[in-house]
């Protein structure tokens, strides 16, 4: 391995993660690809997530951990793992997930052959508590084009096909491949709002072609303790990526769509890719987005009026995951 720059950056922020943490750790320390560093972020963590990462630090020079002080919010430690790589290639690893030991040789091989790929990803299943397998996530992507807006628009489509419950966890995976350190520098990172790892996906979308390995290779760990799970409402996961962050009024879904434009001004395609972004926008919040715009706005309404009816609580029930 090479200490002065590995070839993979694996970045694992983590707080109170220590149910899973070893069996996460284990996998990614039996890689068959060896040249890699696993830098740990622990976001001031009360349980034994500490004890353990020092322990393993102790054993084995692949790791770095560092402690912050205090927590820093999700989004902060998740784009500090980026800040302190140093490899050609990086990855993001959650605590509690798995990956099978040729995860990284096919990754790297990948974006090794594929210059025009971005970044390279594997199949992917849902595993829960136990580590037995519950369904398989969704597969051939297809974010392969030639050109930005035509994989623009299949995002999107893939976006469609969880709204109607179609193996629902499947297309944002690759948010856990093996990304160009490079390519992913230039990007805005991991945003302080909710849902912003599909920004960043979208925005790899408009920069380069994304690779499937075929393979079975990486494990996405359902259970109770899981974030999205672990905070119900948005209140609750605006907290989660930014601790500082108490407001009564939230627009997730405007937030999206806002950043969604600004994503599209901001990156370096040419001015005919932009324009056919632009419209493809305005089709996917006419079809699939302007009915949960609707009801954010009255939701917030309502909350500025102070209306607690029945009915109105029952309505916002109603609105969907942020997509």
């Amino acid at each position: 391995m090479s200490y002065s720059q590995p070839r993979v950056s694996i970045g694992m922020p983590v707080y109170n993660g220590d149910f899973f943490l070893k069996e996460a750790l284990n996998s990614l320390l039996a890689q068959t690809f060896e040249d890699f560093e696993l830098i740990i972020s622990d976001n001031a963590s009360t349980d034994s997530t500490e004890e353990i990462c020092r322990e393993y630090a102790a054993q084995d020079n692949h790791i770095r951990y560092y402690r912050n002080e205090q927590n820093l919010g999700a989004t902060r430690n998740f784009n500090h793992v980026v800040d302190l790589s140093n490899g050609e290639y990086f990855m993001w690893a959650n605590h509690d997930d798995l990956y099978a030991p040729e995860f990284l040789k096919q990754c790297v091989e990948a974006l090794d052959s594929k210059p025009s790929a971005i970044l390279s990803y594997s199949r992917s299943t849902l595993i829960d508590e136990e580590g037995r397998h519950v369904e398989r996530l969704l597969e051939n992507l297809n974010l392969n084009s030639p050109k930005s807006h035509q994989r623009f628009k299949r995002y999107h489509e893939l976006h469609k096909a969880r709204n109607l419950g179609k193996r629902s966890e499947g297309a944002w995976m690759p948010i856990y491949g093996v990304i160009r350190a490079n390519v992913l520098q230039t990007t805005a990172l991991i945003g302080n709002y909710i849902a912003s790892d599909l920004i960043l996906l979208e925005e790899f979308a408009l920069l380069g072609k994304f690779h499937e390995v075929p393979e079975l290779l990486f494990f996405k760990r359902d259970h109770p303790y899981r974030s999205m799970k672990a905070h119900r409402g948005y209140a609750q996961r605006i907290l989660w990526f930014d601790p500082m962050k108490r407001r009564k009024f939230v627009f997730p879904q405007w937030k999206l769509f806002f950043e969604r434009l600004f994503l599209i001004s901001r990156v370096q395609i040419s001015w005919y890719e932009k324009i056919c972004c632009y419209v493809e926008m305005a089709r996917y919040i006419i079809t699939q987005r302007s009915k949960t715009l609707t009801k954010e706005l009255v939701i917030n309404l309502a909350l500025l009026m102070n209306i607690k009816s029945v009915n109105f609580w029952k309505f916002q029930k109603e609105l969907p995951e942020v997509w």
